[in-house]
């Protein structure tokens, strides 16, 4: 599965773990991606995305709001 959102861009992103006695040791953190076929509301074609959860969000809210968006002009961006 792809390391980053097609949609934000999240990726991997790198940190410590930090114990009691405050040893630190390299660990990373990664974005919930999940695939998904989404809609879209531009060409009315059904797209596969690698989205993060926060982006399917996102798009969910656009869909109430009745919002036109382009989801290839959205991921050719990124």
């Amino acid at each position: 599965m792809a390391t980053s959102c097609q949609l934000t861009g999240k990726r991997t992103q790198s940190g410590f773990n930090k114990s009691h006695s405050n040893r630190r040791t390299k660990r990373t953190f990664k974005p919930n991606l999940q695939t998904k076929r989404v809609k879209n509301p531009k060409t009315g074609r059904m797209v596969k995305l690698t989205l993060s959860t926060t982006a399917i969000k996102t798009l969910k809210k656009w869909d109430e709001a009745g919002k036109i968006y382009d989801l290839d002009k959205l991921v050719a961006q990124k």
